[in-house]
């Protein structure tokens, strides 16, 4: 049995962003590993190796990057919502496990549709396995994550499923908008806002929305908090950008400048080029072309975005976000220990180094 009574001391204080952080992964993990070991054998196998649980042929991993599945944010944010609106994390759980399958379907397919290499410091799974095997793992994820929350015998199961299935809609809409915009040289700026807020905003959405709702929140309060997750979504989704030009690869797990060398178009690269600035103007000449840019033009490519002031505005933004994701947990009416803990963990995500 699960223990959720973890709070340190006789005054229950709110537990710092890392403190959270390991709290959830301790409950999250061993659910999560039950979930992908029931996945039939070969889409267990690429599964495994993308979570960093072993090596292509199955063998446990080893060396510092061994497990790295990520900080496993929105599972957090799961299990602190339900918390949050009076309930305890030990029956979000499976909601947790659910949109952490979810997330990292998208991130499988994701690696694929841009043609990532690395990811957590080791090489995609279709790098490793092939296009099509990673592209059926995210499949297999997916369907896994509709069975964890099929299976959890609460009056909530329905309402879960279409949370988290409108999500999914939105998160393939932007994902789609986003290879779009690859083709085209007259993206505006509300365009890549609405794109990062379907691609990113709304499964964070959907994890705090589906915490509220298995912690047997009122719709009104689950609509507040997936409100909070969809605004706080979009200021990681502006931050993750800004370190994907500007972040160190030691941090990343991504080569220096690899957004910029596969002319993404990411925020702040979308308001630099909007800017009307002469730098935005010569950065539009670098990105409208057909060859990749080089390292060295890449570097020139980040320089002009931070002259152009689409470096400070993204900044600006993510902050200005934060702070209505903030006012609307507020307006959710958390409990007063895990709703400072869902600010710590905001405050976390939104001010990694960039």
């Amino acid at each position: 049995m699960v223990r959720c009574d973890h709070r340190p001391g006789p005054e229950h204080r709110p537990r710092t962003a890392a403190e959270v952080l390991t709290w959830s992964r301790r409950l999250l993990d061993p659910a999560l590993r039950r979930a992908v070991g029931a996945m039939p054998d070969a889409m267990r196998g690429v599964a495994s190796f993308h979570f960093g649980w072993c090596d292509e042929r199955g063998r446990p991993a080893a060396g510092p990057a061994a497990g790295a599945g990520g900080k496993a944010i929105r599972p957090a944010l799961t299990l602190l919502a339900a918390e949050a609106a009076g309930g305890t994390a030990a029956a979000a759980l499976p909601a947790a496990v659910a949109v952490e399958l979810a997330h990292n379907f998208s991130l499988l397919h994701d690696d694929v549709m841009d043609g990532d290499v690395t990811r957590r410091h080791r090489p995609t799974a279709w790098t490793v396995f092939g296009t099509n095997a990673a592209v059926l793992a995210g499949d297999a994820l997916l369907a896994a994550a509709y069975e964890m929350l099929a299976e959890e015998p609460s009056p909530a199961v329905a309402r879960s499923v279409r949370v988290l299935a409108r999500a999914v809609l939105d998160l393939v809409e932007g994902q789609h908008a986003d290879l779009a915009f690859e083709e085209r040289t007259n993206v505006t700026l509300d365009e890549c806002l609405a794109m990062a807020s379907r691609k990113t905003g709304a499964l964070i959405g959907a994890a705090c929305a589906l915490g509220a709702l298995h912690g047997g929140a009122t719709t009104a309060r689950t609509d507040r908090f997936r409100v909070f997750g969809e605004r706080l979504g979009l200021a990681f989704q502006l931050v993750d950008d800004l370190l994907g030009i500007w972040g160190e690869p030691a941090v990343t797990g991504k080569p220096v400048h690899s957004d910029l060398r596969s002319r993404k178009k990411s925020l702040p690269v979308v308001a630099a080029l909007t800017s009307g600035t002469p730098a935005g103007a010569e950065l539009a000449g670098l990105y409208h072309r057909d060859a990749p840019l080089t390292a060295e033009e890449a570097a020139h490519a980040a320089a002009l975005i931070d002259a152009s002031g689409g470096r400070d505005w993204a900044a600006a933004h993510a902050g200005e976000l934060l702070a209505d994701a903030l006012t609307d947990l507020d307006a959710a009416g958390a409990d007063t220990a895990p709703a400072a803990e869902l600010q710590a963990l905001a405050h976390l995500i939104t001010h990694r180094d960039h």
